[in-house]
């Protein structure tokens, strides 16, 4: 079965790395559909804002996640933590806390920075949070890279890193496989 998988990036930057790294996915694999998920126009997070039900972007945003099979977020990292943007658009995912849209979905982390530790920082605090919303983050399975400004031509705005085109290659098949395989703990 064919399977839909939601891409978050985490940056909003126009020539975003990760937003070429994210395509570079797209471009990889015909069999799998996947859907832009994106994060640009949700107002801060607020709970004044959801007392009269969610803002329409909110709710267009919870219902882009739960109509996916799994979601990747592909995500830089500013000052060794996420980004202010994407903890935004989880902490609106979140809610309401018992009918969360993330609740059991899915995720895997993807990053990329032209520093040399790649997301480590980022992608642990990510990790963190999603496991604190119910969510099934793919285990032991990491893609931080580094350098990123060397492995892509940016004014084509394409990967061009055979070797990372393989360890991202092996990445969604191993997501793919794991969505399948996902043991249900409830």
């Amino acid at each position: 079965m064919t399977k839909t998988i939601g891409l978050i990036c985490g940056s909003l930057r126009k020539n975003s790395y990760n937003r070429i790294i994210a395509q570079a996915l797209i471009d990889m694999d015909d069999f799998i559909k996947f859907r832009w998920i994106e994060i640009k126009d949700l107002p801060l997070f607020n709970e004044d804002l959801e007392l009269g039900g969610d803002p329409v972007t909110v709710s267009s945003f919870k219902s882009e996640i739960q109509d996916v099979d799994g979601i990747i977020i592909v995500s830089p990292e500013y000052n060794a933590g996420i980004p202010g943007v994407l903890k935004n658009a989880l902490d609106w995912a979140s809610r309401p806390s018992k009918d969360s849209a993330l609740n059991r979905k899915p995720v895997g982390l993807i990053g990329a920075t032209p520093g040399g530790l790649g997301t480590a920082f980022s992608q642990l605090q990510t990790r963190q949070i999603l496991e604190a919303m119910q969510v099934h983050v793919l285990p032991f399975q990491k893609v931080l890279i580094s350098q990123v400004h060397e492995k892509i031509d940016f004014d084509q705005k394409v990967l061009t890193d055979e070797k990372t085109k393989r360890y991202l290659q092996r990445y969604l098949q191993q997501f793919i496989h794991w969505i399948d395989h996902i043991p249900n703990l409830d």
